[in-house]
């Protein structure tokens, strides 16, 4: 077992400095770190290398630690498919791929997507497939578990952001990938009377029944039904507001959706209760929209909360888009300061020494999602250890809390969730991933693996595309000039840089 401690010393001011938690540019010649991002880039590479069916040149969604074919994950979806288009554009602007083998790859891949199997009036692609051939799977491989085909607004949006990112980046792909992209409707997904005005995504569908009782029957296109999911996406600040944002620019939902999510809750009634706490805040009008600019405390500061407390929900999305550029009042409030109160859990409040907490595989087995509960806005939330140590917080004059928790457990930090806080805390990032490189054996020739809980030390033995694809965006935006950043935000800033610039979260700290 280690722990360290960062209650005392050069380390922990080292760590928790107001000048290492500023926003800083990801890109910089100048950076100290340079030599060691590099190095990880190239280990990371490795990795999505291996993770990658030549044949296909899909990504398969996880791997085993030695980096084997025979490890490799036999299923794959648009999210795994997407992280691995970018990864290959960020290999080639950091020199780890020549140009024409890049174009060679990507061409590849491209050309399997032009195959598979999608929803013919919406263009969207459905969750899992084959890595080898492309086949839609209809059951797990290895369980045989029954899938029923589902097709996700979030998964896609990463997809159509990752063909925004070849279309930009390789003038000879462009017509290739510029066509699947716009055939991609994700006004499929827009109810524009949840929440009105504004409305909301739904989470998917399927287009057969699935025998779901939650699942609500419509097509909110017109034309044949199909089965959506009873929830929508209705908290603002998680990851499928990249679907929201590429709907938008495309012109497929309209520009008020921006407002039609919740920063949090209102206040003023109970009827929120079962939430996290309840939350500072004003009303505003956007665009005839009354929005509740809320945010929640934690440790003496007041934060834009994600849905579950995870880094990956607040901080995936701006690996690809500009928002703390455009969002000055925003989400360069929120961002970093999302970033300093997830590691004042880690290494204050829960005093594991180490920090960075979302969704991963789970050093036990199988996947998980793991947080900072106080920073969700769900009252559960998630959780940083594997006993479940949750916060049972009040919301005042509706329901009391309970006293804190005496101790957290086995706490699971997952490396990835550093690499998405590199641009915001850059020095306390890499700090961390060294001191966990050093204290565990959590790194191969392909990386950081996924998951270390670090009081037993028990460190997850796969290495998951998802993950490795954030890894690998957060170093190439870091060491070749935002390259990532700048393709996607060319693409959507007309009609999303406009609405961020006019916004003011509730943030303080």
């Amino acid at each position: 077992m280690h722990r360290r401690t960062f209650l005392t010393g050069t380390l922990a001011a080292g760590t928790l400095t107001a000048g290492s938690l500023a926003a800083a540019p990801a890109a910089s010649a100048r950076s100290p770190h340079r030599a060691q991002l590099r190095t990880w880039a190239e280990q990371t590479w490795r990795c999505l290398d291996a993770l990658t069916v030549p044949a296909s040149g899909l990504a398969a969604d996880d791997i085993g630690a030695d980096l084997s074919a025979a490890s490799r994950g036999r299923q794959t979806s648009p999210t795994n498919i997407g992280c691995g288009l970018w990864s290959t554009v960020a290999a080639r602007e950091l020199g780890l791929l020549g140009r024409a083998e890049a174009r060679r790859r990507l061409a590849r891949t491209l050309g399997t997507l032009t195959t598979l199997e999608r929803h013919e009036q919406s263009g969207q692609y459905y969750n899992w497939y084959d890595p080898a051939d492309g086949r839609k799977l209809t059951e797990f491989p290895g369980s045989g578990e029954v899938v029923k085909p589902f097709l996700s607004s979030v998964d896609n949006g990463w997809l159509a952001a990752a063909l925004i990112v070849v279309e930009r980046a390789e003038p000879a792909l462009r017509q290739q990938a510029r066509r699947l992209r716009r055939s991609m409707d994700f006004g499929f997904y827009w109810n524009a009377d949840e929440n009105a005005p504004g409305g909301q995504l739904r989470g998917g569908f399927w287009d057969a029944d699935p025998g779901e009782d939650a699942a609500v029957v419509g097509n909110h296109r017109g034309g044949d039904p199909v089965w959506y999911t009873g929830h929508h996406y209705g908290t603002f600040n998680t990851e499928p507001r990249i679907a929201s944002y590429l709907g938008i620019a495309a012109g497929q939902i309209p520009p008020e959706h921006y407002w039609g999510t919740y920063r949090t809750f209102p206040d003023g009634t109970c009827d929120w209760d079962w939430t996290e706490t309840r939350p500072e805040g004003s009303w505003r009008t956007y665009d005839g929209v009354r929005v509740f600019e809320g945010a929640l405390p934690y440790r003496g500061k007041l934060v834009v909360p994600t849905w579950g407390g995870s880094m990956f929900e607040a901080l995936m999305v701006p690996l690809l888009v500009p928002e703390d550029e455009w969002g000055t009042r925003s989400w360069a409030r929120n961002h970093p300061l999302y970033v300093r109160c997830q590691i004042e859990h880690g290494t204050l409040e829960a005093g594991y020494g180490y920090w960075g907490f979302s969704p991963s595989n789970d050093p036990a087995g199988g996947y998980r999602e793991y947080g900072v509960d106080q920073l969700g806005l769900d009252g559960p939330g998630y959780t940083s250890d594997q006993e479940r140590t949750s916060v049972e917080q009040a919301y005042a004059g509706c329901r009391p809390g309970s006293a804190a928790p005496a101790e957290y457990g086995d706490g699971v930090v997952t490396p990835h969730a550093s690499f998405l806080a590199l641009r915001y805390a850059p020095d306390a990032a890499v700090r961390n991933l060294r001191n966990l490189a050093t204290d565990f054996d959590c790194t191969t020739d392909g990386g950081f693996l996924d998951a270390i809980a670090v009081r037993s030390g028990t460190v997850s033995q796969r290495f998951l595309a998802l993950d490795q694809g954030m890894v690998m965006a957060a170093l190439g935006n870091a060491l070749g000039g935002d390259v990532l950043r700048r393709h996607v935000g060319a693409e959507l800033a007309p009609a999303l840089e406009p609405l961020m610039r006019r916004e003011v979260f509730a943030t303080r700290g």
